[in-house]
């Protein structure tokens, strides 16, 4: 029998849209098409597991109730085959399956009982409802998404990765909220180098690709496939429950099972702590943060730092207004002694003065900036700024220390329609740069620390490279030559306007 194949899963997956199409909000196609695809691999997985049993010597009862023979255990009444059965009351019934496979399986607390295949206020009255409702169940009955069917093993990871990127697109700026395009991550990823046995973190992790890209690196150094057990630990924290769901689903499809992923806001309640409520420190950080937030908590920071920040702002407390830097601080206080961070930031943190300015000047005078990379415009969901990757390391190599490299990446792009991406080909000169600390005219520059304290700490970018495109040589001769013809052009002009005048009588 013929295997799934990534575009024939990624085609009925866009199919499942169009029924949406028309009956809710585009902002929810996400949420539903999200849970249906998880309940099928649910099910499907553990309807092979049960054949795998039975093959084995067991009795077809203890297959279906030993939750012990099962990776993750469904219920009855959130089995396929029950939920094919439904015509009436869908969404109650789909709601309480869901209820039933979270109370079974302690790590998916949270994830599906998201998903309310009950609301009015999205799926509309009952009538229209139970239409959509049955419309999917009867569109993904048509997909066997058990490991023997699949093409690949991170098949369903793969699908649940595309859909996200397409979710992000179609919702524009709320996209970038839980969507980094993925050859963003795989630059800073590529620029960290996670390795096995390493502690990974993203704090604002969103819908979990940073953590699973990190992953996926650390599983080619090991010689194996996303859904094999990897060396690695992975931790995250999101604020928006939706989005938290969407991070756990997306870690569970790509075999990542033992990933902890906290709910919560990183600043005001850091979730990622030890027994002794103390913050957790890592080998490697990894973060696209919201830009510029307002309102980001530095009233609940400010009025006891030692306390309620975790000693996170050594460097001092953001403006109320602009969280950038309190994200960054976050970030290096949960980096181990040999940790190194990667984080996207808006341009602004490189120049910004006043309790900006102090905060970079501090973290510089401590030698943490390693790297400063200016990506292109229009890369991000929702916005056309530009932005730049910060590489912050607590463990400099000996030539590096006392130094920055800059890096001016704003022409390796792609040029697409919508927006552009990196592709292949520019994030390898970016990392080759990064990781030979080299030198090239315009691209990359090593800057001394002393060189940026004489320019009060700014790190933007064009003080230190020459940003501008070189005008091209003129060739003089060539120039001249081109006067001379376009000259004798116009004076050939002018003698057959005059002739032309004098034959018609208007000069005597």
């Amino acid at each position: 029998m013929p295997k799934l194949t990534k575009d024939e899963l990624f085609n009925h997956l866009w199919r499942s849209a169009d029924i949406l199409r028309g009956s809710i909000d585009s902002s929810d196609y996400k949420i539903y098409i999200f849970g249906f695809l998880f309940l099928k691999r649910l099910s499907d997985r553990f309807e092979e597991e049960v054949r795998e049993c039975i093959k084995q010597g067991l009795t077809a009862e203890t297959a279906y109730s030993d939750p012990d023979e099962h990776e993750f255990f469904v219920p009855e009444r959130g089995r396929w085959s029950q939920i094919q059965k439904l015509t009436t009351s869908i969404g109650d019934h789909l709601n309480k399956a869901c209820a039933a496979i979270e109370d079974a399986n302690p790590s998916m607390q949270g994830v599906l009982i998201n998903v309310d295949f009950n609301s009015e206020s999205r799926l509309g009255d009952e009538k229209n409802k139970e239409k959509v409702l049955s419309l999917l169940i009867r569109h993904f009955s048509y997909l066997d998404l058990s490991n023997t069917s699949l093409s690949e093993p991170d098949l369903l990871g793969r699908a649940y990765e595309k859909l996200i990127e397409w979710f992000a697109d179609d919702a524009g700026k709320k996209g970038g909220e839980f969507y980094t395009p993925h050859p963003v991550v795989k630059l800073i990823v590529e620029l960290l180098n996670p390795q096995p046995a390493m502690r990974i973190s993203d704090p604002t992790c969103g819908s979990g690709g940073m953590l699973i890209e990190s992953a996926r690196h650390v599983a080619d150094i090991e010689g194996k496939r996303l859904g094999q057990p990897i060396n690695v630990t992975l931790h995250g924290q999101e604020k928006n429950l939706g989005t938290w769901a969407i991070a756990k689903m997306n870690l569970l499809l790509h075999g990542l099972r033992d990933a902890r992923i906290e709910k919560g806001d990183t600043i005001r309640n850091p979730r990622l702590l030890d027994g002794d409520g103390n913050l957790l420190v890592y080998d490697r950080v990894i973060a696209n943060p919201p830009f510029s937030l307002d309102s980001w908590g530095a009233d609940d920071v400010s009025s006891d730092v030692e306390k309620q920040g975790h000693n996170r702002f050594i460097y001092g407390v953001p403006p109320k207004n602009m969280g950038d830097l309190a994200f960054v601080q976050h970030m290096v206080a949960t980096l181990n002694t040999n940790g190194v961070c990667g984080v996207v930031m808006p341009h602004g943190v490189l120049f910004r003065g006043a309790g900006d300015g102090r905060i970079r000047e501090g973290m510089l005078k401590a030698d943490l900036f390693e790297a400063i990379i200016g990506l292109p415009e229009n890369l991000f969901a929702g916005t056309g700024i530009p932005a730049t990757v910060l590489i912050l390391n607590k463990a400099k190599l000996p030539e590096r220390k006392g130094k920055v490299l800059f890096i001016h990446a704003a022409k390796e792009l792609v040029e697409r329609p919508k927006k552009n991406v990196l592709g292949d080909g520019n994030i390898r000169r970016i990392v080759d740069a990064f990781r030979a600390w080299k030198e090239e005219d315009r691209f990359s520059r090593v800057v001394e620390l002393k060189e940026i304290a004489e320019n009060d700490f700014n790190l933007n970018i064009s003080r230190y490279i020459d940003t501008l495109e070189p005008e091209a040589p003129i060739d003089v001769k060539r120039e001249l030559e081109k006067l001379r013809k376009a000259e004798l052009a116009r004076d050939g002009a002018v003698a057959r306007m005059n002739a032309l005048l004098e034959e018609m009588g208007y000069v005597e």
